[in-house]
């Protein structure tokens, strides 16, 4: 086990290495720093001042070295509209991303494996035939689209529900469902592909001639190995709630990480870019790593192979 831990603690730290590097290079290829991060009418003594002070004067290689370094020492240097750290600014906002995907990947755990497990269960049902059509439903319909709907539906004709900001605690209802939408579709068709590949097999055929319900069979035996099926893509999904919610957290208002990388490009804030993208990235990263643990402890098979 900690050869395998070790192997895929390496290979996360060269993943995000490699990151680190494509996030500077990718700035660069866009052209001069300067340019993009000073306005066209600004004098030139003004766009030489400006680089000067960040160091775009400096060879590339020296920006390179010295960018890293301040990586590795959680120095995401500093925005240019706030005019303060970029990791205080991150660490601000972080707490109401974090909320807002976390209970939109329970929210989406909660309904969609139930209804995965059920229509597994009985294919050809339905339920099942209700099950597929809502999964497919979250599929196809972007997050964006159906949080407009829900806004008309639920904030403006209704009333029920505020339509922006944080400032109660259901404000997280509506942002959270349309954020999870995409993840209910992904868990249902894979929780019931996984349940109608699990429930001919032979340990199960033994549990019902033991005589055990379907609800005991599918807690003592169907989730544990569904569960295997389904931890990859709940980590995918998260990381995507995590660093994709733009679009949900610009359109409620709502004070996270997406809200703000908006803002930053809409403000050409590139330094605060450059530091969420990094941000985002040391998460994919981690959950990745995560999952590869737990399918570890979950399946020696997989540390012995590795």
């Amino acid at each position: 086990m900690q050869r395998y831990l070790l192997s895929r603690l390496v290979q996360s730290f060269l993943l995000l290495l490699g990151v680190l590097i494509v996030v500077f290079f990718m700035i660069r290829l866009t052209g001069d720093p300067v340019s993009l991060m000073v306005p066209k009418e600004a004098p030139a003594e003004v766009r030489e001042a400006f680089r000067e002070a960040n160091g775009f004067n400096r060879p590339l290689y020296a920006q390179f070295f010295e960018y890293l370094l301040n990586a590795f020492q959680l120095d995401l240097g500093h925005s240019l509209k706030f005019r303060q750290s970029n990791l205080s600014i991150i660490m601000e906002r972080l707490p109401s991303t974090v909320y807002l995907a976390t209970i939109s990947l329970f929210l989406a755990i909660v309904i969609a494996v139930p209804i995965g497990i059920i229509g597994g269960f009985n294919p050809g049902s339905a339920a099942d035939t209700v099950g597929r059509a809502f999964g497919l439903f979250g599929q196809t319909i972007p997050g964006f689209v159906f949080a407009l709907y829900l806004i008309l539906i639920f904030a403006v004709r209704l009333g029920w529900l505020p339509s922006f900001g944080r400032d109660f605690w259901y404000s997280v209802i509506l942002p959270a469902t349309a954020l999870s939408i995409g993840g209910i579709g992904q868990f249902v068709r894979l929780t019931r592909s996984a349940v109608l590949e699990i429930r001919n097999e032979d340990y199960i055929r033994t549990a019902r001639s033991k005589g055990l319900s379907k609800m005991a069979i599918g807690a003592r035996h169907v989730a544990r190995n569904a569960a295997l099926a389904l931890i990859s893509v709940v980590t995918v999904q998260y990381s995507y709630m995590l660093g994709g919610s733009i679009y949900i957290e610009s359109i409620f208002a709502w004070p996270g990480l997406g809200n703000l990388l908006q803002g930053a490009i809409v403000d050409r804030d590139f330094p605060l870019i450059q530091a969420l993208a990094i941000v985002f990235s040391f998460f994919v990263v981690t959950l990745n790593l995560l999952t590869d643990v737990i399918y570890a402890v979950i399946d020696p098979r997989i540390r012995y192979g590795s």
